[in-house]
């Protein structure tokens, strides 16, 4: 979903080599770590990308191995062949780094205290770019939807198609980001050389049920009643934070806080869905 929202954004401007696990792409598997070293050393790219990760957070949380494997190893070795080759890294990382009780938005250099293995593995990530890179971004983002892959909105509206009723999570807090907002900002940022952890999202906040709602509106479904419920009455083996809200203040000095509103944001994304 992101990979494809930055290659659209980045093809313009750079010399792109594609990888994948699948397709016709160069392929990479990260958590093969001779291949992993193989494909940077041959390539020798000026910048790598690091959008590849295991990210379904219940399958972290019965799996800690793999989420290991995948967002921990994977990453290291990513990094380590940066490091080799000298290129410059950006990793994709999460609000989930964060236990969510702050009760304000979390700044850059706030301490992650991760409370389930999906943000553990993507922490210990974090820490593999920064203790093997010199030169890296860390982007950390949050409930990621978009036009090229499985999210929450589309979820909702396929729901829709043959529910009149769904029980959505309200207690939770965060900041929905269209993934072709964020392409565009990674972009922008890798035009700079202020390295170092960034968190972008679309501004603003809400949560699952509010975002559902707001879906459904724009959408035009008004005949599906949306219910919210308690964190504790969804079926999950994982433990979420509550308020994960990311702070812009490390865009903000650079002078690139500049993404929309969540709620403009997703108008645009339903906008562009074949209803």
């Amino acid at each position: 979903m992101l990979g494809a929202d930055l290659r659209e954004a980045l093809a313009g401007e750079h010399e792109l080599i594609l990888t994948d696990v699948v397709g016709g792409f160069l392929y990479l598997d990260i958590t093969d770590s001779d291949r992993v070293l193989d494909v940077i050393e041959e390539c020798r790219p000026d910048l790598v990308i690091h959008a590849a990760a295991y990210t379904d957070v219940d399958g972290c949380e019965r799996d800690p191995e793999r989420a290991f494997r995948v967002n921990a190893l994977g990453t290291r070795d990513v990094a380590l062949g940066c490091s080799r080759g000298w290129s410059r890294m950006v990793y994709i990382s999460t609000d989930f780094v964060f236990d969510g009780k702050k009760g304000a938005p979390y700044a850059e250099d706030d301490v992650p205290n991760p409370i389930n293995h999906y943000g553990a593995s993507k922490l210990h990530g974090e820490e593999h770019v920064q203790n093997l890179c010199d030169r890296y971004f860390i982007v950390r983002t949050a409930w990621l939807y978009g036009e090229h892959g499985k999210n929450f909105p589309l979820s909702i509206l396929n729901a829709a198609r043959s529910r009149k009723e769904m029980k959505v999570v309200a207690d939770q807090i965060g900041s929905p980001t269209f993934t072709a907002d964020l392409a565009l900002a990674i972009r922008d940022l890798i035009g700079t050389s202020a390295y170092g952890i960034y968190h972008i999202t679309n501004k603003g906040s809400c949560s699952w049920y509010d975002f559902a709602k707001r879906t459904l509106s724009l959408a035009g479904i008004n005949d599906v009643e949306v219910k919210p419920i308690k964190s504790r009455e969804w079926p999950s083996p994982t433990q979420r934070p509550k308020h994960s809200v990311l702070g812009h203040l490390a865009l903000e000095r650079l002078g690139k806080d500049n993404l929309r509103p969540w709620e403009e944001a997703l108008a645009d994304f339903v906008s562009r869905l074949d209803l």
